[in-house]
């Protein structure tokens, strides 16, 4: 399957060769980080820009034409691109499936400029002539930091109801970036981490998750509009390769990925935030086991709080395996439990605590993701039916 995979690509890309298609037009510079050593920037070159955010009138026909656009980009491979930041470059060329990968060395001797006291810095990617010159945020990691978040996105930060296919295949295929919701009290619980207890405002946050890079864009555009702290956030493509999407069993990359931050960031205690859904209260329980202290706290939301389920019991097995470690694990039922907890380990200022339970409380008001999606669903349709009804009972009256 992965051979006649390939062979395709490769048919299809000498059409598009022939018909002077498949030229890169867009450069999807993914948020990057940085600390005093480097520099690590990722992203995808595209023929076709992406649209552009969700819009207030979306029905939800547009957003599944757009769900569908998502997963039919056209990458281009094989393109030389030249990374930018800090006065420091490089090269670096797009892979077959046309994504990019640009390590930058950053310390002194490489000419370099110091970093800047910001979170965030910009910098930039081109094709290797110069052009297309795209801007690329990257976050600024310090040493002195303290501690940093790696968190879950489906279930732990954006609803998603994965347990439930059929509520989770509405809101993927049927909602956008301005109808999802986020988990109750997140955005308020999310910021008081990145604050910290010392208020710095400098704890790096990172999101890894088992969707597909086809859904980044909806991803930032969902953390941007509901205030949650950006952070890079590290997907998995879709395809039948080893590692991609499809072919791969299970969510081990994640583990993957946090053990490499944590290892990447050596002088950083890190707090991991995931969901009872899925496998993270068992990767987690794994990075414990790996390096002990260095986990300052492991919290697992429970996505059905209102009954003891198999899920439970699962999660509480690897709490009980952690138990014998120096790490904290806590299955919760919200972001108030997370940040009493957190605010006694002094990760958050306790005076944050009020905000949190406000938005909490706001958010429970709000319709469960199974009934938004069935009855926006359900009222989207209607409105289609009763539109096209009318138009054909108007083209049957005299003069229409």
């Amino acid at each position: 399957m992965i051979d006649a995979d390939d062979h395709l690509d490769v048919a299809w890309r000498r059409l598009d060769a022939r018909l002077g298609r498949g030229q890169p037009r867009h450069l999807a510079a993914y948020r990057g980080y940085a600390d005093e050593r480097g520099a690590e920037l990722f992203g995808r070159v595209l023929a076709e820009k992406p649209l552009g955010g969700p819009e207030d009138d979306d029905t939800w026909w547009d957003n599944l034409l757009n769900t569908y656009r998502r997963f039919e980009s056209d990458e281009v491979p094989g393109v030389g691109l030249r990374a930018h930041f800090r006065g420091a470059s490089v090269d670096a060329v797009s892979d077959h499936e046309g994504y990019y990968t640009a390590a930058l060395p950053l310390e002194p001797s490489s000419g370099a400029a110091p970093a800047t006291d910001a979170l965030w810095e910009n910098a930039t990617i081109t094709l290797a002539d110069g052009t297309l010159a795209t801007a690329q945020p990257v976050m600024q990691v310090r040493a002195d930091a303290g501690f940093g978040i790696i968190s879950d996105i489906d279930d732990t930060v954006l609803q998603s109801s994965i347990t439930d296919w059929k509520t989770a295949a509405q809101l993927t295929f049927l909602h956008n970036a301005r109808t999802r919701k986020p988990l109750e009290g997140v955005a308020q619980l999310y910021q008081a981490l990145q604050e910290g207890a010392d208020r710095s405002g400098r704890h790096p946050v990172f999101y890894v998750s088992s969707s597909p890079w086809n859904l980044y864009d909806l991803l930032e555009d969902f953390m941007d509009l509901n205030a949650i702290p950006c952070g890079p956030i590290f997907l998995r493509d879709l395809g039948t390769d080893t590692g991609k999407f499809i072919k791969t069993e299970g969510h081990g990359h994640k583990l993957e990925r946090a053990r490499t931050l944590i290892q990447r960031f050596p002088t950083l205690r890190w707090v991991l935030l995931g969901d009872s859904g899925q496998a993270d209260a068992e990767l987690y329980a794994e990075a414990a086991r790996e390096f002990g202290d260095r986990i300052a706290a492991i919290y697992i939301r429970d996505v059905d709080p209102g009954a003891e389920s198999p899920l439970d019991l699962k999660v509480d097995s690897f709490i009980e395996k952690v138990a014998g470690t120096s790490v904290p694990m806590l299955r919760s039922r919200d972001s108030l439990a997370i940040a009493d907890h957190a605010a006694g380990l002094g990760l958050i200022d306790r005076a944050r605590i009020p905000a949190i339970t406000a938005e909490v409380q706001r958010d429970r008001a709000r319709p469960t993701p199974g009934e938004a999606a069935t009855d926006e669903a359900a009222t989207q349709v209607k409105e289609q039916v009763e539109a096209s009804v009318d138009a054909a009972t108007g083209a049957g009256k005299p003069g229409g």
